[in-house]
């Protein structure tokens, strides 16, 4: 099995990052010949999109051969990394009602017109990957889901949607909320409650 793991907190400690290695713990499990390829974007974060990767997706045809493939050099090895993996798990903070920079910087990398993605003739978004499952660990200070949510949720959704369109709509979630109110205890337990609800297909 071979696993990419992708973390976006700059806090080592963080309660995403926990969250996303209690989830490739479940995983892993009693299973033999288990492959991680690490992708932290809190520490190493993935550079936005430059000029030239934004006129590849806007204007290919104002550039030569080499000028495309130096443009999307990154996007290529971070999309054949989730092309690689039997399964995605990633750690993630909730910052201001949505997902941390570094995470989109990572998604604007791999949502690309022709490699990713294409469109049907009425202008749906059709996605070019293999499905596979991805785990979604989020630690979120407030509570912004289930019957107690206190502020809105633009970070589920969107992930839905932006994954979806590569062709990736196998997710789970789980959101680890209100951490600033809880003891360490509260939120290992809560940790340990929302792991026990891991789907694992039996194909993986």
């Amino acid at each position: 099995m071979n696993i990419l793991h992708i973390d976006c907190s700059p806090r080592p400690e963080s309660e995403s990052r926990k969250l996303s290695a209690a989830i490739l713990d479940r995983i892993s499990a009693g299973r033999s010949g288990v492959t991680v390829v690490r992708r932290d974007l809190g520490r190493d974060p993935v550079p936005h999109a430059d000029e030239g990767y934004a006129t590849v997706l806007s204007a290919p045809g104002t550039l030569s051969a080499e000028q495309i493939k130096e443009a999307t050099q990154l996007s290529e090895q971070l999309i054949r990394e989730i092309e690689e993996a039997d399964l995605l798990v990633i750690g993630t903070p909730m910052n201001n009602f949505t997902l941390p920079s570094v995470f989109k910087a990572w998604i604007d990398q791999v949502l690309r017109m022709g490699r990713t993605m294409d469109t049907t003739p009425d202008g749906r978004k059709v996605g070019l990957l293999q499905d596979k499952p991805v785990y979604i660990g989020i630690a979120s200070g407030g509570v912004f889901t289930g019957e107690n949510a206190q502020q809105p949720d633009f970070m589920i959704p969107y992930l839905r949607a932006a994954f979806a369109c590569i062709g990736l709509e196998t997710l789970q979630f789980f959101p680890l909320q209100a951490t600033v109110f809880r003891s360490r205890q509260e939120l290992e337990e809560e940790r340990n409650a929302l792991i026990s609800t891991l789907r694992l297909p039996d194909s993986v």
